[in-house]
Order: structure tokens, then C-alpha cells, then sequence
């Protein structure tokens, strides 16, 4: 029996889709997707306590080129027990959220196939109810139903033929009725922009962003609908825009927003076309970065501050949560400009959205969970880590400011950023990682309370920041692998060497852990 439990990847599923890279196999084909969809049937109709052929499914890709089999796989997996499946193509994650609450849709779960920035052979899941994105307990109950085919039967009745399959090149394969989503959310995504200029700005036409340049960056991923079906039917010249098509093996460069290479294109774009504004998103649409008309990006804690700025009047004094390594400066900006009240938590975007929808739960306004990744939910937007919602608010901000002749970098303008940064991860090589990672930091939390000059970050909720006179340091666990983040940040220039060389002295004690990187 496979361990389907490897796939797991926080709350979404991750594996090895297609052959291409040395070195790494296929983990994930059509045959273990029929085996997850078994498991996340099994799921979706215990928590709707609906029978399964009273379930609608919607599934919807990335471009990536194994996403068509992956597709197949799900179908079959849900096909045999009279699952309605709406087959939305190539869609954006936020998108497939929305299949399960917007009129004519309404599905019982949702599923989008992608696995975000990842290289073009890896491939993967997200799943949908209209709660939101499932978590990480719900995707391991997934992968272990998904591994008992035994209990199928049990949960799901007997499959049976008669729910519709099909020969398709000598196999049996259930289809899929062809649903539109991206129509819709498209619109959804118009009207917001069209409603924040009227309200922002008093425009009130019906093209909006005209005298706008605006460069988008898909990366050859699945966000080029937002130049062409968003931004250019409300006037904004789309000219400068570059990589809309879909292309799953990504030739130009990595759709990823945290990526150093593709934001680099973005900014050379903006400036070679004279834009006022750039735009990049990753593959599926989740997460999203900008650059302002001198090519300057805004991405990591600059994305943070233009959403919390933009925040601050929809709910001003309220709680921006995000990731554990913003900035000493970014506090500030929160703080002391927008009068904000900045929460930092624990990096991974369920982690922040979760810890912003309890604080609301708890009756403490937080009207913004950002991951420095670029992952920002809303709390008008269903706190869904949407990067074309953060988008489109941006471009509003934008429109409105160009009219009274000011740029959208205006808004951020008293963001300080530090003067070095660096990250390195050490890895582990210990067996018992995790064990060991724990050994380290509790030990470095008691070393640094009896060290003079420097001091522990309180509060804290992941591994150990350190305070030095002129930065920090944070040491953490990554989330899925065994390894050490170290994130640091100084004041000064050059001086994240000295904060690393503190630290190495520290972790050179430790033999289960690879200091090259240092």
C-alpha cells in the first residue's frame, strides 16, 4: 500500500507528477488522483451528510502539462459513485473557491490542480468546501482514506458502472460536464475595481482605467486572464504586458512572485514600456507582487505595507496578521503610520489566515492575514488568499492616485526597509529532525537570555528571534523539511555577517547540523 501521507504538503497536496527531472519519479499520477478523490468524497459527504451522488465536485487546472491526466484520475475516482462533476478548465485557485459559493455554482467541494510555483513535472491539489481552503488535519484524513480502499465500500456504497463512463482509448473513464467559472469571477473582479474608483475616486465610467499603462507578468502561468479579460475591457493599456499565454512548462521564467529572476523582468518591463504600474502573479493565481512606474518592486514586507495601507481605511485601528519574518521596520510603518496593530505569527498562509479568522472569531477586528510570500486575505473577501483581489485593489489605488497625480509607491512611501537581509538553511541530518530541531532552539532561547546585548522577541509564536543591537535573527523549523531557516536583517549595511557569524559560533556545538551554508 502506498503512503499517500508523503504528498501532504501542509494543507495542500504535493508530488511528482511527470518524468523530466533526474532523479525524481512520478508520485502522483491519474491513478493515485482516483484514489484521493475516493478520500475526499469519503470527507466532503460525511461534513455535508449527503449521500454521493448528491455531491457536485467542481475541478478546475493550472497549465501545468500533467494537469489533464490528474484531471481524468479525479473524474475516475469520483465518477462511480454518481459524483456531478463540473469540469471548469483552466482556472485560479481563488476561482475554484468561488465555484462552491457563486450563483450558478454553489458546488458541495471544489479542487483545483496545481502546485503553485513548483518546477513544471510537480503537480498537486487544493481542495474547496465554501468554508474556505480545507487544512492540514483535513488533508491528512484525505491521504489515509484515500490509502484504505478497504472502508470505500463501507462509506461510499458500491461503484458502479452505470454512473455514466465512457471508452476513451481503450479505458473506461467517467466525463465531466464543461463549466465556465472564470467568466463570472472575471466579472466579479471588474466590478470591484469599477466600484473602488467610483467610491475612491469618484470615477464613474465605465472604463475606469483608461489613460492606465498597466504591465502584467503571468509567467506563463494561469494568471494572463487579468490583463486581458479584467484590466483592458475597463481601459487600462495592457501593451506592456508580457508571458499571458499558458505554457505548463514555464520557459521564461518561474511564476512566483517571491522569485528574485522574475520580479527582475517585471521591473525592466515596467521601465522599457513607460508603465505606471506591474503586475506578477504565481501559476494559480493565489498570490501576486507589484512594481511601481520607477521599477521599484513591491513584494515581501512592501507587499504587506500597500495591503495594509489599503486596509487601514476599510478598518482602521484593526490587527494586520502575517508571516514570522517581517521586517523591525515594517512594524513600524503598521504601527506608527497607519496606526495599525501588527500580530506576527508563524510563516505558512493557512497558519496566518487561520490565526486571523480566530482573532475575528474572538471579537478582535483583523482585517488582513499576508503571508511576505505574497498570500493575502481580506476580510471583505472571505478571507481567501486571493493575488487578483489584491490586484485589483491595487490597480484602484492606483487609478484614483493618477488622477490626482501621484503614484501608486506614494502609499509606502515612509516604508523603511533594512539596509542587508539574508537567509540561509541549514540542514538537518539528524533521523529524528524534528527532535533535534526542538534541541537546538530551546537551547538557543536559554543561550540568548544569558547573553548581554542581545534579547529574545516577545511575543513569538515561531522558533527563536533574536534581537541584536542593529537586527535580528529568526531560527526556525521549516514547515515540511528538515532543515533550519535562518532568516536575518540589519540596519546596517553589511551587518548581517556579524549577526551570522554570532550565530554560527553558537550552532557549531551541534554535529547533526550542516554548516557549509554559513
Amino acid at each position: 500500500m502506498k503512503n499517500y501521507q508523503m504528498l501532504q504538503n501542509g494543507s495542500d497536496i504535493r508530488g511528482i507528477a511527470i518524468t523530466g527531472v533526474e532523479g525524481e519519479l512520478p508520485n502522483l499520477t491519474a491513478d493515485e488522483a482516483a484514489h484521493i478523490a475516493a478520500g475526499f468524497l469519503i470527507w466532503l459527504s460525511e461534513k455535508k451528510e449527503k449521500a454521493p451522488g448528491e455531491i457536485t465536485v467542481a475541478i478546475g487546472r493550472d497549465p501545468r502539462v500533467s494537469g489533464k491526466s490528474l484531471l481524468r484520475g479525479l473524474t475516475d475516482g469520483f465518477g462511480p459513485y454518481g459524483v456531478k462533476i463540473l469540469d471548469c478548465g483552466l482556472a485560479s485557485t481563488p476561482a475554484m473557491f468561488m465555484a462552491t459559493i457563486m450563483e450558478g455554482f454553489k458546488c458541495d467541494g471544489s479542487v483545483m490542480i496545481t502546485a503553485s510555483h513548483l518546477p513544471y513535472n510537480r503537480n498537486g491539489f487544493k481542495f474547496f468546501t465554501e468554508e474556505g481552503g480545507l487544512d492540514k488535519a483535513d488533508i491528512k484524513e484525505i491521504l489515509s482514506l484515500a490509502r484504505d480502499e478497504d472502508s470505500w465500500e463501507k462509506h461510499l456504497g458500491r461503484p458502479s458502472n452505470e454512473n455514466g463512463y465512457i471508452m476513451e482509448m481503450g479505458r473506461k473513464t467517467f466525463p465531466a460536464r464543461e463549466a465556465d467559472i472564470m467568466t463570472p469571477y472575471c466579472a466579479h473582479l471588474r466590478n470591484i475595481i469599477s466600484r473602488g474608483a467610483e467610491k475612491e475616486g469618484g470615477i464613474k465610467n465605465e472604463r475606469p482605467l483608461e489613460g492606465l499603462k498597466i504591465a502584467v507578468d503571468a509567467g506563463n502561468g494561469g494568471g494572463g486572464f487579468f490583463a486581458s479579460r479584467v484590466l483592458e475591457p475597463l481601459g487600462a493599456d495592457i501593451s506592456g504586458s508580457q508571458f499571458l499565454t499558458p505554457d505548463g512548462t514555464f520557459p521564461h521564467h518561474a511564476p512566483n512572485p517571491e522569485d528574485a529572476e522574475a520580479m527582475e523582468a517585471l521591473a525592466m518591463r515596467v521601465l522599457s514600456t513607460g508603465s505606471d504600474l506591474g503586475l506578477m502573479f504565481d501559476t494559480d493565481v493565489d498570490r501576486s507582487a507589484a512594481v511601481d512606474g520607477r521599477g521599484r518592486q513591491i513584494a515581501r514586507n512592501g507587499i504587506v505595507a500597500m495591503a495594509a495601507a489599503i486596509v487601514s481605511e476599510d478598518y482602521p485601528g484593526s490587527v494586520v496578521v502575517t508571516d514570522s519574518i517581517t521586517s523591525r521596520q515594517l512594524t513600524g510603518f503598521l504601527q506608527d503610520r497607519l496606526g495599525l496593530e501588527h500580530h506576527r505569527f508563524k510563516r505558512g498562509y493557512r497558519n496566518v489566515i487561520n490565526e486571523g479568522l480566530r482573532l475575528n472569531r474572538e471579537g478582535k477586528k483583523c482585517g488582513l492575514a499576508i503571508e511576505t510570500s505574497g498570500h493575502a486575505a481580506f476580510l471583505d473577501n472571505y478571507f481567501l488568499d486571493d493575488g487578483a483581489y489584491l490586484a485589483a485593489r491595487i490597480v484602484v489605488k492606483a487609478a484614483v492616485l493618477k488622477r490626482q497625480g501621484r503614484n501608486i509607491d506614494s502609499l509606502i512611501e515612509a516604508l523603511q526597509e533594512p539596509a542587508d537581509e539574508r537567509e540561509v538553511r541549514i540542514p538537518v541530518k539528524a533521523a529524528d529532525f524534528a527532535s533535534y530541531g526542538d534541541m537546538v532552539l530551546k537551547e538557543l532561547e536559554e543561550k540568548v537570555r544569558k547573553t548581554p546585548g542581545l534579547s529574545l522577541e516577545e511575543p513569538n509564536y515561531e522558533g527563536v528571534r533574536v534581537n541584536f543591537p542593529e537586527g535580528w535573527c529568526l531560527l526556525r523549523k521549516s514547515l515540511h523539511d528538515p532543515i533550519l531557516p535562518m532568516n536575518m536583517a540589519s540596519d546596517k549595511e553589511g551587518g548581517c555577517e556579524a549577526i551570522m557569524e554570532t550565530m554560527k559560533e553558537f550552532l557549531l556545538r551541534y554535529t547533526e547540523l550542516d554548516l557549509t551554508v554559513l
